[in-house]
């Protein structure tokens, strides 16, 4: 008996308090009629938990999620599988899945009379402006009669985790540098470069196989010699990602720390993409160290997890960065970045290597403040000497009707940092806000050749959009 009040409904608990009270209404006024009401609104909770209690819970299910890991404002599909283990055909079942708010509300799911050894399977779809690491679920099932009177739970334990990455955005082909390195899944390259007779080779071990002895390096030096293994060669590069809450302006997708994020997504994608070894610095350190197309990924997951950090300078970062030896290609996705911090980020780098420096102009971020116009053939100020070398961003860029976003003049703390930059011969790019990854990396190939400036979006409606660049 104790278990029919503990499984009865609000309904359920309603109904029997109605019942009640008619008894007591009935022997106060004698009334026999309305004490067989209450003989009736007592009995049916009572049948209808005769009837719930009947049907076993013998129940299995599983959840799939795809794709498992989707970009910011992509929807993913959840796909539930739920199956009668038992041997009678089911009660009426309500399904609630659970669901992190940030994905949408929960889902739920009502099946009636599943059949033994039936299956039924139930799908929804979750999206997220956020991103991050998301658990849905445990599943939760409930039993219940045809009117709500009574119900039966049980709950699953399995959750699955649902990744919400940044948004990748294809990038252009541009020439790129970067060290080669042995190790890693990339291009293969021979270790010996000279032909057959000229193989690199090696003194003989114990336990070498003796069909590697090269007998001509034998002979010559009168030493057992076996030929080197050929190992692959690749591309390496460096990524590095501002994140200090400092360096950064603007609110969730929106501010300029979403766009970093983004941006270097887009970047690490497509280098793996291009067979370089990756490695990913922020400054608090390394983070993220794999090569190849398996970088991809693991990149991502990293990058959907990051958050702010409350350091106020990079040389943490830089100093690993240092430490790591990486001579290869280096990309900087940086957001504030004072002149202090381009010349410690341009300490220890090799003057033949290949370095980009994608600056985020976070004064276009703040909504606030009103920015300049440029002017064809004109600046509105005398250009410091510590912006110089590239002041002819905003004294010769053409301008043209053509559609795209009007492009304010960069502030004047981003073109001191990329005059450092630029004069220690780094490819620079300064990116106002609204101005696409895409757009950005097309204009780091353009610096490639002697020019340095600010991206402008090849899309929009309106305005006047920056052409050309002006040449250092």
């Amino acid at each position: 008996m104790r278990q029919i009040w503990d499984n009865l409904t609000i309904r359920g608990n309603c109904l029997v308090a109605a019942g009640f009270a008619l008894v007591l209404t009935g022997v106060t006024l004698g009334e026999s009629s309305l004490l067989r009401a209450a003989v009736f609104a007592l009995a049916v909770p009572v049948v209808a938990s005769l009837f719930v209690g009947r049907n076993r819970f013998r129940l299995s299910s599983s959840r799939s999620i795809v794709p498992s890991r989707t970009p910011v404002g992509q929807p993913a599909a959840v796909v539930l599988r739920v199956t009668n283990r038992a041997e009678q055909r089911g009660g009426l079942l309500q399904l609630d899945d659970s669901v992190p708010h940030v994905l949408g509300s929960h889902a739920r799911f009502v099946v009636d009379r599943l059949a033994p050894g039936a299956s039924v399977e139930l799908e929804y779809q979750v999206s997220s402006a956020l991103r991050g690491r998301f658990a849905i679920g445990p599943l939760r099932l409930k039993l219940t009669d045809p009117f709500g009177l009574v119900e039966r739970s049980r709950g699953f334990a399995a959750t699955d985790v649902l990744t919400i990455v940044p948004v990748v955005h294809p990038l252009p082909g541009v020439g790129l540098g970067g060290a080669y390195s042995t190790g890693g899944d990339s291009s293969a390259r021979s270790v010996s470069i000279q032909g057959e007779d000229d193989a690199a080779t090696r003194e003989f071990r114990s336990g070498d196989d003796l069909r590697k002895v090269h007998w001509r390096s034998t002979a010559r030096i009168g030493k057992l010699m076996v030929r080197r293994e050929e190992q692959p060669w690749q591309t390496r590069s460096a990524l590095l990602l501002d994140t200090r809450s400092t360096a950064h302006r603007g609110e969730g997708m929106s501010g300029s720390f979403e766009w970093s994020v983004s941006a270097a997504a887009s970047v690490g994608d497509h280098l793996s993409r291009l067979g370089y070894g990756l490695r990913l610095f922020t400054d608090a350190g390394e983070i993220h160290g794999v090569s190849g197309l398996a970088a991809r990924d693991a990149l991502l997951d990293q990058l959907a997890v990051i958050r702010t950090s409350t350091i106020r300078a990079l040389d943490h970062g830089i100093s690993e960065l240092r430490q790591a030896g990486e001579d290869g290609l280096l990309v900087c996705v940086l957001g504030e970045a004072s002149p202090d911090d381009a010349a410690a980020l341009i300490r220890g780098r090799s003057s033949t290597s290949t370095s980009i420096a994608v600056l985020s102009d976070v004064a276009s971020y703040d909504t606030g403040g009103q920015r300049r116009r440029m002017r064809a053939g004109q600046s509105g100020e005398a250009p410091s000497p510590a912006t110089q070398p590239i002041t002819s961003v905003a004294g010769i860029a053409e301008l043209t009707d053509a559609p795209g976003p009007v492009v304010g003049e960069p502030s004047q703390p981003v073109l001191a940092t990329a005059g450092v930059f630029r004069r220690a011969g780094w490819r620079v790019v300064i990116v106002p806000a609204g101005v696409t990854i895409s757009d950005a990396w097309a204009q780091a190939g353009v610096t490639a050749f002697g020019y340095s400036g600010t991206a402008a979006s090849s899309e929009g409606s309106g305005g006047t959009r920056l052409k050309t660049v002006g040449a250092s």
